[in-house]
Formats: structure tokens, C-alpha cells, sequence
């Protein structure tokens, strides 16, 4: 029998911050928060930066031509954290969008510089996807 569980919050017994989650298997266990996308987003450099769809970024600056820092709306808690991007590549050469600098003051982490190249130079793109994990502050 199916049921359906309605609830607002979910917090862990021992510790208020971590739920651990039955593997696959049924022999490990997952930290719930700890693979959690803490955020993502799908921002336009073409033309006037902005953000197509996000989740926790409050904002983006235009530094140039495909270079861009995004804003996170919570911010990590350190510079240690993992990202995964993705990007419309307008031509048929070698592309890559690289993080160029996310260190702040105390190491904490409020926002990503990303820098999009084609061919070794920067280059402006419409669909810019980008994902990260980690520990918010």
C-alpha cells in the first residue's frame, strides 16, 4: 500500500542539521544535506547579463566579454566547495567555462567568477549552466 508523507520540515534527531538516508543498497548511508545542490543557475552573456533561472544567486556583474561574477544569495561557508558547469558552445571549437576565483575575505564564499573560453580566448554565450555543492555558511 502506497502512503504519502505532508510535512514543512524535516530535522535530524541527534543533530538538528543532519539526516542520514538508506543507500541503495540498505548496507549505507547518505548525509541528506551534504548532497544537496546548494545552488544553481542559467545566466545570458549576450548582450545584457542577466540571470535566466536560478537557485540561490541574487544577482550577476558583466566584467567583460565572457566573464562573469554571480552573487550567491546564502553564501558558503568556505571556498571549498564542488562545481559542475555546462554551456552552449556557438561554434564547433573547444570550449570551457572554468571557475576563475571564488575566495573572499575569511575565506568565505559569496560569490563565482566564472570565465567562459572558445578556442583560448574569452567568448560571450547565451546558456551559461553551472551547479554547486557545499557547506552554506
Amino acid at each position: 500500500m502506497a502512503s504519502t508523507l505532508k510535512i514543512n520540515t524535516l530535522t535530524g534527531v541527534t543533530t538538528a542539521g543532519s539526516i542520514a538516508v538508506t543507500g541503495e543498497g540498505n548496507n549505507t548511508t547518505t548525509n541528506l544535506q551534504q548532497g544537496l545542490c546548494k545552488a544553481w543557475v542559467d545566466y545570458d552573456l549576450n548582450g545584457t547579463a542577466s540571470l535566466d533561472d536560478s537557485f540561490n544567486f541574487g544577482s550577476i556583474t558583466d566584467n567583460g566579454t565572457g566573464d562573469a561574477t554571480l552573487t550567491f544569495s546564502n553564501s558558503f561557508s568556505n571556498a571549498n566547495f564542488a562545481i559542475a558547469t555546462a554551456y552552449h558552445n556557438q561554434s564547433a571549437n573547444k570550449a570551457d567555462l572554468k571557475l576563475y576565483d571564488n575566495t573572499t575575505t575569511g575565506r568565505l564564499a559569496s560569490f563565482a567568477r566564472l570565465r567562459k573560453f572558445e578556442d583560448g580566448s574569452l567568448t560571450d554565450s547565451d546558456i551559461n549552466l553551472a551547479t554547486f555543492f557545499g557547506d552554506l555558511a
